[in-house]
């Protein structure tokens, strides 16, 4: 289809019998610290809390009443699967929802109560995928597609011509996160026909970053793994008409880490009291890194905040992470001597600044090892600042705020080094979060090797995260990485953490 054909086609989507014109609002906190203003188009205040029911219900409004009446099928993670089932409610026609075996109950549930079917197959949004197609050919349903699909490409582009008229201020640009690149694509369909001078800039996290990858291949390309925790946007490969559009209209890319998201979702509870998704904060984000990159003033940014089903379980690890993301706490190792009065000290040393955790285990005789979080008021510089004076003072320190093992595991854990551990080797573990799956990935592991260590927390999100410690004899290392290698689960070596030689080594 033409790029041009769809301004037409997104203004007659029919969207408003089950979407709302959702309102476009000041983010007052957020804009006074970047020093522009910042307007957040709120899509989490849809009736299933996602941008999603757009595409899904404009679809359904162009297939026969013979095709409806035969039923509809899709595949989803949560989202697009609300959006489906309640488009349906409203046609009164069959939906069949396809879940991984692994979707939080809340999405299950929240389907269910909208009268869709849910079957849960899988453990992966690919694996339900490959059902649902199946299924389609079985019972001769049609098949919703969440994002490559024309017709949804155009329910998702109305709340490009939403923002467009609830503003007269000129919009320097609209940053929108991007998963199969459905809701890009749709917004700068209409914005690039209407104000070609607005940018649009798509947000992904930095380990699922389908779109930026493919852009830079210059066709689709499939990625060997995603990251879990901003689910909504988890896709391996994106669409064909996604990639075409996105090539064509969208001017730039921006990825962000884990700790990064975190700080957005608590700088969008901090100006609207309400709590977004992981991949609901993609794009306040994004705005953030982007404007600290380039410097830019005294201009209008929109965000879009793409939907709110966030687990109430996950709100205890976006906490632990919102405040390293947003340079307001580090997390410190810190050698100090055992002896009489060392806790004071080294707390003078610290400064009036809060102690945010504080973890400690005798070592020997002559030192002891603490994990301490420290909070920043001035971010980087501060937290460089703070550095340079323990050094000075002869602390023999590293900085974890960066360190993803120190930040999951360790800060749980510390407890010293064990005696008598040898030929132990670290590594880091994720596996598709089910009931049985923690017995399961112990049975994978296998009994050749003994496991010294074993850290496992439950994050409330669809992966389980594990860290172990294996007994290796040298002469076994080919062995044990052809296991590994052959066990499915996405895996890394931390045998070199400076956490891990600090505390548990």
């Amino acid at each position: 289809m033409n790029t041009t054909d769809y301004l037409q086609r997104i203004r007659d989507a029919r969207v408003y019998d089950v979407a709302s014109a959702t309102p476009l609002e000041l983010a007052s906190n957020l804009s006074e610290r970047l020093g522009n203003r910042i307007l957040l188009k709120r899509e989490d205040l849809q009736p299933v809390f996602s941008f999603k029911l757009r595409g899904a219900y404009n679809k359904l409004t162009t297939l026969p009443e013979q095709t409806l009446q035969a039923g509809i099928i899709c595949s989803s993670a949560g989202n697009h699967a609300q959006g489906v089932a309640l488009a349906a409610k409203r046609k009164e026609i069959r939906a069949v929802i396809v879940m991984p075996v692994t979707t939080p109950s809340i999405k299950v549930e929240a389907v269910k109560s909208l009268g869709g079917e849910v079957i849960l197959h899988g453990d992966t949004y690919d694996d339900a995928y490959a059902h649902a197609r199946q299924l389609e050919k079985e019972q001769q349903l049609t098949f919703i597609h969440p994002f490559d699909d024309p017709d949804v490409i155009a329910g998702q582009g109305t709340i490009g011509m939403e923002i467009l008229e609830q503003t007269n201020t000129r919009i320097s640009a609209v940053f929108v996160p991007v998963g199969g690149g459905g809701l890009i694509s749709g917004i700068a369909a209409y914005i690039k026909a209407v104000d070609p001078g607005i940018q649009v800039i798509g947000v992904e996290p930095d380990d699922s970053a389908a779109m930026r990858e493919s852009l830079a291949a210059g066709k689709p390309v499939v990625l060997d793994h995603v990251g879990i925790f901003a689910d909504g946007v988890a896709v391996r490969r994106v669409g064909d008409e996604t990639f075409r559009l996105c090539r064509e209209l969208v001017d730039d890319m921006v990825t962000v880490d884990t700790d990064q998201i975190c700080a957005g979702i608590r700088d969008i509870y901090e100006d609207t009291r309400s709590i977004v998704e992981p991949a609901g904060a993609l794009a306040v984000a994004g705005v953030k890194k982007y404007l600290a990159d380039s410097g830019i003033q005294n201009e209008t940014f929109v965000a879009i905040n793409s939907g709110a089903n966030v687990n109430f379980d996950r709100l205890r690890h976006i906490a632990e992470r919102a405040a390293v993301g947003e340079q307001r706490e580090m997390l410190l190792a810190v050698e100090i001597p055992e002896q009489k009065g060392s806790f004071r000290n080294f707390c003078e040393a610290i400064g009036r600044r809060s102690i945010t955790e504080f973890n400690y285990r005798y070592s020997n005789s002559s030192k002891a090892h603490i994990f301490v979080g420290v909070e920043l008021h001035h971010g980087y510089a501060e937290r460089q600042e703070l550095i340079d004076k323990l050094s000075s003072l002869g602390y023999p320190l590293e900085d974890l705020s960066d360190n993803e093992v120190a930040k999951l595991h360790i800060r749980h854990m510390v407890g010293g080094p064990a005696t008598g551990i040898e030929n132990e080797r670290l590594f880091r573990f994720e596996f598709p979060e089910r009931p049985g799956a923690l017995l399961d990935f112990l049975q994978a592991v296998g009994t050749d090797w003994n496991i010294s260590l074993f850290h496992y927390r439950n994050h409330g999100s669809d992966y389980g995260r594990i860290l172990a410690g294996i007994q290796v004899p040298p002469q076994e290392t080919g062995e044990l990485e052809s296991h590994l290698s052959k066990l499915g689960y996405a895996h890394w070596e931390e045998s070199d953490n400076p956490a891990y030689a600090m505390f548990l080594a």
